[in-house]
C-alpha cells in the first residue's frame, strides 16, 4: 500500500492560538504521529485540516 504524503509544506509556525501550524493545520502531535497513522486516520485528519485551515485564514484576516 502507498503511503500517503504528509500535508507538511515547510512552513511550521505554531504560533496559532488553537497551537496548530499556520502552514499545514496540524497540531505538533499529529506531525510527528503521521508516519504511523493508519490510511484511515489519515483521511480524517485530511478532512479536519482542511477546516482548520479555513479557520485560520479567517483568524489572519
Amino acid at each position: 500500500m502507498k503511503k500517503r504524503k504528509s500535508p507538511c509544506i515547510d512552513q511550521c509556525d505554531f504560533s496559532g492560538s488553537k497551537g496548530w501550524c499556520l502552514g499545514c493545520g496540524r497540531t505538533r502531535n499529529e506531525c510527528q504521529k503521521w508516519k504511523s497513522m493508519t490510511p484511515y486516520n489519515m483521511t480524517i485528519l485530511q478532512k479536519e485540516l482542511k477546516k482548520r485551515m479555513l479557520k485560520i485564514k479567517v483568524e489572519m484576516s
